[in-house]
């Protein structure tokens, strides 16, 4: 049994779930998001409710139940809040800044950055060692923070390059004499 996916996903006000062709669609403030459903689940939208549950006794469907009840809530949170992944950067003279629909990144490269934000996805830089990345779809939002992550990912000596926020960087002594 499936711990997770006992649990029904709460809809809040404002928010309101469709099935429509297999394909169940979340409407919210922020937009509206959709994914395809499983043959193995059975989901049943009440008033103020999702709830998930295996079609069937099969092993597959028991594996399934409780990453498809994550998914649904997933789209909920994400019309309803939006998600948000904070990178930090550090280095001497690494910075970032947003400039129309590029975030310009320098990284301490020869030439500077430019990184194209994608539709759905708003950054922000409230100062020139921090990036905010928000959007409504949690997987876009965490492929962003992670292409950007890649241009200098954290080194292990001096702690240099982009990290997320929270992200604790395994540090390394250096070379003794």
């Amino acid at each position: 049994m499936s711990r997770i996916g006992k649990k029904a996903v709460p809809v809040p006000a404002g928010v309101t779930a469709t099935i429509n062709d297999r394909i169940l669609s979340v409407k919210g403030p922020k937009g509206t998001l959709s994914m395809p459903m499983s043959d193995d689940i059975a989901y049943d939208i009440g008033a103020s409710e999702i709830a998930v549950n295996p079609a069937n006794e099969t092993k597959r469907a028991r594996a399934f139940w409780g990453m498809q009840r994550t998914l649904v809530s997933n789209l909920v949170v994400g019309v309803s809040d939006g998600f948000t992944k904070v990178l930090e950067i550090t280095g001497v003279g690494y910075r970032a800044s947003v400039q129309g629909s590029n975030l310009k990144l320098q990284l301490g490269y020869s030439h500077d950055v430019d990184f194209a934000i994608p539709d759905g996805i708003t950054i922000k830089t409230p100062d020139q060692t921090t990036v905010e990345i928000t959007g409504s779809d949690k997987q876009r939002v965490g492929q962003v923070a992670a292409e950007i992550r890649r241009w200098r990912k954290p080194e292990p000596y001096k702690g240099k390059g982009i990290k997320y926020r929270g992200e604790k960087i395994f540090r390394k002594e250096g070379k003794k004499k």
